[in-house]
């Protein structure tokens, strides 16, 4: 470590008073860097492909930063040393959620997602936890929904034995299922995995979001996985949908967008999640 903190003071040409551990993630490691200017937060990680997941998280946090809706941490370095990857950025000395925090939060998150561009994609590929998410342009949601998400992950869970092709749609009725239930959607920049440990509040109030996984697609992605863990409190609902009514089939929608993510924690975390995708493969399908 102390290779890679010389090397990242020297790159800054800023004076790294002291650093240690702290809890970060299940993917990386975590440090707390102390400078005579600011704290920084910095993730480590040694696999194959952490720089290239490192300059995506990076890619998605200056997405963000750069619509002005939302507070992200600043990235200052990607880079890698010693066989290290790693990805610095300002730390957040965070707070515990009010209720006026939960409605900031949903209010900064629907303005960022009236951030809208012509095709479902992101400008490259990128990842969700661990996994590589494809982000290939299209201008239908439904198709994009079935090629770039759901069925990367059905072939992985079939893959490693965690999914019997019996469960599998085919494609047309896959996308016909996806076309009446989503209806017409804008392409809106999303966080992409919007769980409650993606999100801070700091000590001053200001919501900020950490480990994206962007792109352009339907708002309702981010809703449904802040709901899939037990959900935000009620005020970050009830602002949210002050900017951004709900639509028809609006619970629908959450299953459908939930069906992606357990998908990925199946593959990632195995057969727990097995039950809940087979439940909702079984009844939409």
């Amino acid at each position: 470590m102390h290779q890679l903190i010389n090397y990242i003071s020297a790159q800054l040409n800023l004076e790294i008073l002291s650093f240690c551990s702290i809890g970060g993630g299940d993917i990386s490691s975590a440090y707390l860097l102390e400078t005579c200017k600011q704290k920084l937060f910095l993730k480590v990680n040694s696999k194959p492909f952490a720089k290239t997941m490192f300059l995506a998280e990076q890619k998605g946090l200056q997405a963000i930063e750069n619509t002005k809706t939302i507070a992200v941490p600043h990235v200052y370095l990607v880079d890698e040393v010693g066989g290290k990857a790693f990805l610095l950025m300002g730390f957040v000395e965070s707070k515990g959620t009010t209720g006026q925090d939960y409605r900031r939060l949903g209010q900064n998150l629907a303005k960022l997602h009236l951030c809208t561009e012509d095709y479902f994609r992101f400008s490259s590929d990128n990842f969700i936890g661990s996994l590589p998410q494809s982000n290939t342009a299209n201008n239908d949601w439904a198709e994009f929904y079935w090629v770039e998400r759901i069925l990367p992950q059905l072939k992985l869970a079939k893959q490693a034995g965690l999914l019997e092709t019996e469960f599998i749609p085919v494609k047309e009725k896959a996308i016909k299922v996806f076309q009446q239930v989503f209806g017409e959607v804008k392409p809106s920049l999303l966080h992409g995995d919007l769980w409650g440990g993606n999100y801070l509040i700091s000590t001053d109030g200001t919501p900020y979001l950490i480990d994206p996984a962007v792109y352009y697609g339907h708002s309702m992605v981010d809703i449904a996985m802040s709901k899939l863990f037990g959900g935000f409190g009620p005020e970050f609902y009830n602002a949210y949908h002050e900017i951004i009514p709900k639509q028809a089939c609006y619970q629908e929608q959450i299953e459908l967008y939930q069906l992606y993510y357990l998908l990925v924690h199946l593959n990632l975390f195995g057969r727990s999640y097995r039950g809940s995708v087979v439940d909702i493969l079984g009844r939409c399908f």
